[in-house]
């Protein structure tokens, strides 16, 4: 049985990744126990982790540095356990040294790299970037088996990492120009769509997230 820990820090979108994740585990028939938790214990001793993330970059990171003991849990779990960790859309951006949604905002600091508005070089594409779009410049990765070579994944966004290191992009996007869609290091692992919204691809990349091996 997978014990797998969903960060519960006021993000919206808990619920809509738990049910996403229930329903990959049982179509792959991968046993699973699902925890929404702020408990730097029950964190601890959970086998994966996931942090999701919807809203303004400064008000998610108040929201996480507000439970106590939940920001170190993760650092602890992270990177002394190696346990697998995946962010969604703002949990991923959260990932980087800093964010800059108005105001300059510390994040976890986990991939070197800033979060900065995405600037289309084409006037006429809204942002925020909204909608189905196609992964491209994709690495090999264990969350990738069986996406294809361009997927399509759900986008609702308006800001994007910008990571320092190459080795760290895991695939990119383009919406009038390019920008990081997902990034990975070691046991982690960052999308900026939303899996939970993606589909079959999306199913199939939470799937591979509860069997990654790293």
């Amino acid at each position: 049985m997978t014990r797998l820990a969903i960060i519960d820090y006021g993000s919206g979108n808990v619920r809509s990744v738990q049910r996403a994740l229930e329903a990959a585990a049982n179509q792959h028939e991968i046993r699973l126990d699902v925890l929404l938790t702020d408990d730097p214990d029950r964190i601890r001793h959970a086998d994966r982790i996931v942090l999701p993330g919807v809203g303004h970059y400064a008000d998610c990171a108040a929201g996480l540095a507000a439970r106590q003991g939940v920001t170190e849990a993760l650092t602890e779990t992270v990177f002394r356990s190696k346990r697998p960790f995946l962010g969604i859309c703002v949990g991923m951006q959260l990932m980087a040294d800093v964010g800059r949604e108005d105001v300059e905002t510390r994040g976890l600091g986990w991939i070197p790299g800033a979060v900065e508005r995405i600037t289309p070089n084409d006037p006429n594409l809204p942002v925020p970037h909204m909608g189905w779009n196609t992964l491209t410049d994709m690495r090999d990765h264990a969350l990738f088996n069986g996406l294809g070579p361009e997927p399509h994944v759900y986008f609702v966004h308006s800001y994007a990492l910008k990571a320092e290191k190459r080795d760290h992009v895991a695939a990119r996007c383009d919406y009038g120009g390019k920008f990081v869609a997902a990034v990975a290091r070691d046991n982690l692992f960052g999308a900026q769509f939303h899996p939970e919204k993606s589909q079959k691809a999306g199913q199939l990349l939470l799937a591979n997230f509860l069997r990654w091996k790293p």
